[in-house]
This record gives structure tokens, C-alpha cells and sequence, in this order.
């Protein structure tokens, strides 16, 4: 999982002024009874909470959503502005993606709007490398703002549950397993097109 997630440095500060600030969909659970930021998936919520903190840092910025509904009735892109607003970002700066349904088409629906300006991606840190593929492809070159990262003390001391089975190394696995197959698939789709 290292290796995917050290592909990108975490976003600081820069002097430069920022255009957009992309934030690409993952999941959610639509609830009348939870507010907007308790119905994101984990993977949801980290990219929020990353896209918030560099509002933060460019208010400057306009914002991008995006995310299909799959089989909810509320897009993920309109949860994930929901949950912005919530925190305080104003409505008028985010624009939402609702039609993507996986990394490909976000990079191909977006790109248009961001070409040739100053932008910001934020993805998950496993995610990041087939996500900025994909916007290269389109001749897009975002500034890469990974996030949710799941190696986060590498040489540290490690205890004795370290090396015992779990259900998160299991997670963590699938999931750095799911982004190589997609590597893969990507490097297949070059090689033959």
C-alpha cells in the first residue's frame, strides 16, 4: 500500500492561486435522519474534509464535485456539496459532476472545464495514481492532494498486533489490490489504443 500512497506528496500551501479544486466521488448512504456529513462513506468523507481544509487554504478556488447516485436517489457529488455547505463552504463555489460513474468518465467530463487553469485533485492517497492517469490523459495536470492514507507510521515502532490477521489489513489489501487491477487495465487501454 506504500507504494501507492508515497506516489504524491500531500498538498501544501503554494503561493500560486488556485482555479478549481476537484473532488472526486466515492460513496454514501442518504439518511433523513442524519445530517449530510454522517451520511458519507469513510472514503467520502476524507476527500470532503481534505477539499474543506484547502478551501481553507484557497477561498480563492471554486469547487467540483462529482459522483454518480448508483442506487441511492441523491448523486454523490450532491451529498458531497451538501456536506461542504454543511462546513461552510458557500453553495455558489461548488459546482457539481453528477454523471461519472467511475474515475474514467470524472476525468473525461471534467477535464474540459479545467483545462489550462491552476487546479487541485483530491483523491484518496491509494487512489491517486490511476486518478491523475486519467486527467493526464485528458491533458489536464491537476496538483495532486491525496488523502485517506492508510500508511501513516511506516518505521515507526509497531506493536504486537502489527503482525496479527485483521479484518482492516483485509480491507487495506482489497483495496490496494482493486487499484493495481485498475493500473493494469489502464496500461492495457494505452497499449491498445
Amino acid at each position: 500500500m506504500h507504494t501507492l500512497e508515497s506516489t504524491h506528496p500531500t498538498y501544501s500551501k503554494t503561493t500560486k492561486q488556485i482555479d478549481y479544486i476537484v473532488v472526486l466521488g466515492c460513496r454514501h448512504t442518504s439518511s433523513s435522519f442524519m445530517p449530510a456529513t454522517s451520511e458519507l462513506a469513510t472514503c467520502s468523507l476524507q476527500r470532503t474534509v481534505e477539499a474543506f481544509r484547502l478551501f481553507k487554504l484557497h477561498p480563492e478556488a471554486r469547487m467540483i464535485t462529482s459522483g454518480h447516485a448508483f442506487n441511492d436517489k441523491v448523486s454523490n457529488a450532491a451529498k458531497v456539496k451538501e456536506a461542504l455547505v454543511l462546513l461552510g463552504v458557500p453553495e455558489q463555489k461548488i459546482i457539481q459532476e453528477n454523471f461519472a460513474k467511475d474515475t474514467e468518465e470524472e476525468a473525461q467530463l471534467i477535464a474540459p472545464r479545467i483545462q489550462e487553469t491552476s487546479a487541485i485533485l483530491v483523491t484518496n492517497a491509494s487512489h491517486m495514481p490511476r486518478a491523475i492517469n486519467y486527467f493526464n490523459s485528458q491533458n489536464v495536470y491537476p496538483i495532486a492532494a491525496p488523502t485517506g492514507f492508510w500508511v501513516k507510521n511506516l518505521t515507526g515502532d509497531k506493536g504486537w498486533r502489527h503482525y496479527f490477521p485483521s479484518t482492516l489489513k483485509l480491507q487495506q489489501t482489497s483495496i490496494a489490490w482493486y487499484e493495481y487491477l485498475g493500473l493494469t487495465v489502464q496500461w492495457l487501454k494505452a497499449l491498445f489504443a
